[in-house]
């Protein structure tokens, strides 16, 4: 019976091992990038290369359309034509209202080709004495940050 017993704890034992190494095996040799390439679409945010867009708000746009990085765009006119800005998902819900057509904007920010359209990534709006700081120096999308207006005041 002993003997019995200890075959069981061993299968056990085992049983919980094997399946870790099944979880920790890849499932392809194929890398994850390649697996899902719209996953990981942005290449390194490019700070060398900002342009300033200056121009009119023509269309704040809220729906997701599929080939598009995710979260809030406007589309602004500007003196090179109309550019889509990306302002991604996280500004607060005051600025996202302060957004609206026919609104004069300032974006910083670098362009992005991703599904052969260009983007723009917005890094600071600057509309109506504020200054919104959408991304970090580095690209990274920032959340829940209260700006100050741009002559120095408190929001």
């Amino acid at each position: 019976m002993r003997s019995t017993c200890k075959k069981y704890f061993a299968l056990a034992g085992l049983l919980p091992a094997v399946l870790m190494a099944c979880l920790a095996i890849p499932a392809s040799a194929q890398s994850a990038a390649e697996a899902n390439p719209a996953h990981g679409f942005m290449q390194p945010y490019d700070s060398a290369h900002e342009v300033i867009v200056t121009g009119t708000v023509q269309e704040v746009i809220t729906k997701h359309s599929v080939g598009s990085p995710a979260g809030m765009h406007l589309l602004v006119n500007g003196s090179e034509g109309i550019v889509d800005a990306h302002v991604g998902p996280f500004l607060s819900k005051y600025v996202q209202e302060a957004l609206h057509t026919g609104l004069p904007i300032q974006i910083v920010g670098a362009m992005e080709t991703v599904h052969g359209k260009q983007f723009l990534l917005a890094r600071q709006l600057i509309f109506g004495g504020r200054m919104v700081t959408v991304r970090s120096q580095n690209g990274f999308l920032v959340r829940g940050i209260r700006t100050p207006k741009a002559n120095g005041g408190a929001q």
